[in-house]
Formats: C-alpha cells, sequence, structure tokens
C-alpha cells in the first residue's frame, strides 16, 4: 500500500466526527497515560511495602469490588446529574484517592482507600461512553467507539513503559503522577467539553430495547426488565471473563510451564502493539457489517484463541494465539458498544452503561478465583477448554438474542436529532459515513 493510500484511509478513519468527539477522546488518552496503580499496584505491595502474594490479591479484589459498586451508582449519576458532572466528580475522586493510596502504610488503609480508588476510577465510563452516543451520529458510532478504545490502549501502552521507569525511581512519584495526569483530564473535560444530556422531551430511545418507549421514566429496574438487553449483559460477562484470563490465566499458566516474567510480558505485548496496529484499519473493514455475525465470530475467536494455548508449547506458539484473541478483541469491543447504545433508551442511557460496565467489572472479580481454582485444582489444559465453551456459548448467546435486531439509526429519537437541555451545546450534524467495505 503506498504512502498516498495510508494518509487517505487514516483521513477516513477520523474525518466527520464531532470536535467536541475528539476533547472526549483527548480526555480519555490523558487519563490512560496516567494509568499507574492498576498496571504496578501488585509490584508495589509485595517489593515495596514487603505484604503477601495474598494481600496484594486482597487488596486487587477490593479495587475491582469498587469498581463493582461505582458501575450502577455513576449510571444513575450520569442520567441525572448529567455526563460531565458525573465525569469530573469521578475524576476529581480519582486524583485525590490515588494520591492518598500512595501514602497509606497500614494493611487495613491500603486496603480501604484501594477500594475507593476502583470506585471512583470506574464511575466514569458509563459517563463518558453516554456522552459518545449523545455527540456523535448513528452511523459513524462503531468507528467513534473504535477510536476511543484505540486511546485507550496506546495509553496504557505508553503508561506501562513510562511507569516501568517512574516505579524505579519512587513509587510515589508513580501514584502521584497519575494523580496529576488525572487532574489534566478534570481540567479538559471542565474547560472544552459541554453537557451533552438530552431534555426529558426527547421522549423514546433508539427504538429497539424493549424498554425504550418512555425514556424518562427509565430506572434500574426498567434496565433489569429489559430481556434483550440483560442478555446481552450477561453475553458481556461470559465474553469479558475468556479475555480476563489474558491478564490472570495466562501469565500463571505460563510460569507453571516455565517462562519467565519477562517472557510472558513479550507474549502479551502483541495484543497491546496488534490493537494499536490494527483498531483503525479493521473497523473500517467491520463498520456497517452485521453485529450479530461479528459479535457471533468474535466470541468464537476468542474462545477458540484462549482454548488453542492449551496445545502451545514454544514462545512463538503462545504469541500466536495472543493474536488470535486480540483479533476478537479488536471486532468486539466497537461492535458491542455501539450495540449497548442501540438498545438503549435515550433517557436511560446512563443506567444502561452502567449496567454493561459492572459486566466487566464483575468478572475482573470472578476470573482470578476462576482461574486460580480451575489450574490448581485441574490443571491449565482445563481452563483453556473452559474458555473455549465459555467462548461457544456466548457465540450461540448472540446469535438467538440478536434476531430481528432493528437496524441502525431506526430510531424515533436518535440522539443526534433529539434537542439537549438549556446552555449546552446541540450536537453536530451527522457526518457522512465512511466508505468501508464493512462498535467499543
Amino acid at each position: 500500500m503506498s504512502a498516498g493510500s495510508l494518509i487517505r484511509a487514516a483521513r477516513e478513519s477520523v474525518e466527520g466526527l464531532p470536535r467536541a468527539f475528539w476533547w472526549l477522546w483527548a480526555s480519555t488518552l490523558v487519563n490512560r497515560l496516567g494509568a499507574f496503580v492498576a498496571t504496578f499496584m501488585a509490584l508495589y505491595l509485595t517489593l515495596e511495602r514487603g505484604y503477601s502474594a495474598s494481600f496484594a490479591g486482597l487488596v486487587a479484589a477490593l479495587h475491582g469490588l469498587g469498581g463493582v459498586v461505582s458501575s450502577l451508582v455513576a449510571g444513575v449519576m450520569t442520567d441525572r446529574l448529567g455526563r460531565r458532572p458525573t465525569m469530573l466528580a469521578a475524576n476529581l475522586a480519582t486524583a485525590g484517592s490515588v494520591a492518598l493510596l500512595g501514602f497509606m502504610e497500614h494493611p487495613a488503609a491500603i486496603a480501604a482507600v484501594a477500594m475507593l480508588v476502583g470506585m471512583a476510577s470506574n464511575a466514569s465510563r458509563p459517563a463518558v461512553s453516554a456522552m459518545l452516543a449523545d455527540i456523535v451520529p448513528p452511523e459513524d458510532r462503531v468507528r467513534a467507539f473504535a477510536l476511543n478504545y484505540w486511546a485507550i490502549n496506546l495509553g496504557f501502552a505508553i503508561s506501562s513503559v513510562a511507569a516501568g521507569f517512574v516505579a524505579e525511581y519512587s513509587y510515589l512519584a508513580g501514584f502521584l503522577g497519575e494523580a496529576a495526569l488525572t487532574l489534566v483530564c478534570a481540567v479538559l473535560v471542565f474547560v472544552k467539553l459541554p453537557e451533552s444530556r438530552p431534555a426529558a422531551e426527547a421522549g423514546a430511545g433508539d427504538g429497539a430495547a424493549g424498554a425504550g418507549a418512555a425514556g424518562a421514566g427509565v430506572s434500574l429496574g426498567t434496565v433489569l426488565r429489559d430481556g434483550r438487553f440483560m442478555g446481552v449483559v450477561g453475553l458481556s460477562f461470559l465474553v469479558s471473563m475468556v479475555f480476563m484470563q489474558g491478564s490472570v490465566g495466562l501469565p500463571v499458566a505460563m510460569g507453571a510451564a516455565g517462562f519467565t516474567p519477562g517472557e510472558y510480558g513479550l507474549v502479551i505485548s502483541v495484543n497491546g502493539l496488534m490493537i494499536v496496529l490494527l483498531q483503525i484499519p479493521v473497523t473500517r473493514f467491520i463498520e456497517h457489517r452485521d453485529a450479530r455475525r461479528l459479535l457471533v465470530l468474535s466470541a468464537l475467536l476468542a474462545g477458540w484463541g484462549f482454548a488453542l494455548t492449551a496445545f502451545a508449547g514454544p514462545l512463538w506458539a503462545y504469541a500466536l494465539t495472543v493474536a488470535v484473541w486480540t483479533l476478537a478483541e479488536i471486532v468486539n469491543s466497537p461492535t458491542q458498544m455501539e450495540l449497548v447504545v442501540r438498545l438503549s433508551p435515550v433517557q436511560g442511557r446512563g443506567r444502561y452503561q452502567g449496567m454493561y460496565t459492572m459486566s466487566w467489572s464483575v468478572a475482573a472479580l470472578v476470573a482470578p478465583l476462576m482461574a486460580g481454582y480451575v489450574v490448581d485444582w485441574f490443571g491449565a489444559a482445563w481452563l483453556w477448554g473452559s474458555a473455549g465453551v465459555l467462548g461457544t456459548l456466548a457465540a450461540g448467546g448472540y446469535w438467538l438474542l440478536m434476531r430481528r435486531l432493528p437496524a441502525r439509526g431506526t430510531a424515533s429519537a436518535e440522539s443526534a436529532d433529539a434537542p439537549v437541555k438549556a446552555g449546552s451545546a446541540a450536537p453536530a450534524a451527522p457526518a457522512a459515513p465512511v466508505r468501508a467495505a464493512a462498535d467499543a
């Protein structure tokens, strides 16, 4: 492919999106550039503080539990208070709690503040996803979610390398650095992002959810009674359980097979590298293809990509399995995020996004327990076989659940056309769809 073709493809991938989206994208990138705690918490507790691996696992579990609790609370806040206030509160709370965590010494204090960090850092996710759905036209949402997911992974890749050097100098500097970058994110939100929450009179949602007929009356009970959407949440949990094994099951299995932490790091780096290089071009290919087939395919690739790990021997074989399930991740994330928006009533986007976010948070709690139990009692081969079964079940669920799914843009009141609250900026005019053969 010529340089001109690459430039043209890149331009087509980013053109036409509203300016507000790019400020939201920038805030996401800045936020992920400061991701220190999630990456180095276990090393900090065991090497710097001298605590046991069990205590480090307990702290990680409490951090995840905080995310579970805040998912639903933040979803309600997103709908009631607005997207912008929720993001501001979440970023300010994250900055304060992360900085505080760096100074904690007593085990109980570390555990308690780590849970607060988990609650605060997870609270912005429903608001970010809801705002993205508000400001981006339906035909461009898959592309927008993919670009946002790309920013998350790019920021994480850079922060992981930088944080490693910072940790060699001072773990406290890492905590304070994350707090500072999170404050920068809050400043971007405050200065550049107007509130996007649709007015109550916008009425119905995207037209796909069973509960979407009266958006203004959406509650958590409404979400729980929405059978199709809760089915998607359940399938998201299954897929999340599979993907989580890349960070919980794979290092344990590779360690038991005699590989070093450095070799695991080399293998898992394939995941980040592929996402950074392929997320945008793959999204251009799948953007306008059938969501059901994409989700079925991605679930099968995820499950059986991990199942192939049972047959991996040399290091390159492990890297190959990572490449298979990473391709599944690249397809699944934007497609599923767009599906969640399509099934959500406009006035209930925060609650729906909160419930969806909770599926990943619960998986982050359960997956380590599952991996440890299965590997200890049955062996790693059973873990990889279980991943294949979960992926296959999820694929079948998507195929059954998404029959007669309304097409994108068929809503009676899409957010791009709905009025917004007084004092907020009106959504940009719909952008021309990217011409692709073809969520996150």
